[in-house]
């Protein structure tokens, strides 16, 4: 009988799921053995209206690794889609205690934060989100606290190629070039950025650390990266414009806490090392 750990995948095909399914594909996480759900294409056929007990007759499994969710886009209602946000937490933590999984780590947002502060946000910060995005992030953490089993909230800054920079960049030309607001320093916007491969590293870590982790965790590289620094190491042509008065420069996370729980690459929180990932773990042009 095998003693890898069985962890249940919950949202295999969105952007950051397909990504780390590829990474996954090529290296098989030592110890684990992991099954996907989604909606259409995954090893389990499920959706959250469907309820949990049709999603935990597929178990017994020791974890559950939540990725699924709504997130902004063309055609999303930020009132009405945003609150299925809630929905899927409270199904995926009902089928976890039902198969028996002893932990669940639930993909959430640095955009639980908001913008106000200009230093990194620490997981002791009190939440202030200002999108409809963020605002229900925080809703999903909420209610999964109190419930069994434990939940640890990933407060996830930007998975690069899953986030709108790199989308934009993806249709960038040199006669249409992508624009960046530059600021009164004479910089862009600064923020906390992860690469694929190096999340799927990090979630290994912490689907095996399981019930030891606490409520919340912020996760991003050891340091933050200039958007203008990624811009750069894809090859993507950009000019610089003035920032509006709304826009925000500096939006970073502390990543203290799981500095101590993962060990990361040397090169992890460079631009080109996150640009390479991408390049490796993207969708086929």
């Amino acid at each position: 009988m095998s003693d890898d750990l069985k962890v249940l995948v919950i949202g295999g095909t969105g952007r950051v799921g397909r990504m780390l399914r590829r990474h996954w594909r090529a290296a098989p996480p030592r110890g684990m053995a992991l099954t996907y759900q989604a909606r259409q294409g995954g090893d389990i056929t499920w959706d959250a209206s469907d309820g949990p007990g049709a999603l935990a007759a597929h178990g017994p499994f020791d974890r559950l690794l939540v990725l699924a969710g709504v997130t902004p886009g063309p055609g999303v209602d930020a009132r009405a889609d945003m609150a299925q946000n809630v929905e899927i937490a409270r199904a995926c933590q009902a089928a976890a205690a039902q198969m028996g999984a002893a932990h669940m780590l639930l993909a959430s947002s640095s955009a639980v934060y908001g913008t106000a502060l200009s230093r990194p946000y620490r997981e002791d910060d009190r939440p202030a989100p200002t999108s409809p995005y963020g605002k229900a992030k925080l809703a999903a953490e909420a209610a999964v606290q109190s419930g069994a089993p434990a939940v640890c909230a990933l407060r996830i800054g930007n998975v690069l190629g899953a986030d709108a920079l790199m989308l934009n960049a993806a249709r960038a030309k040199a006669q249409a070039p992508l624009m960046l607001d530059r600021f009164a320093d004479g910089h862009g916007p600064l923020r906390s950025y992860i690469g694929p491969a190096t999340l799927a590293g990090v979630l290994e870590t912490l689907l095996e650390a399981g019930p030891g982790l606490p409520e919340t965790l912020n996760i991003g590289a050891p340091a933050p990266v200039a958007m203008q620094s990624l811009l750069e190491a894809s090859d993507t042509p950009y000019r610089m414009r003035p920032a509006p008065p709304e826009a925000v420069q500096t939006v970073t996370l502390d990543c203290g806490a799981l500095a101590t729980l993962h060990a990361f690459p040397p090169q992890a929180a460079t631009a080109p090392q996150m640009v390479a990932e991408w390049h490796r773990l993207r969708d086929a042009p």
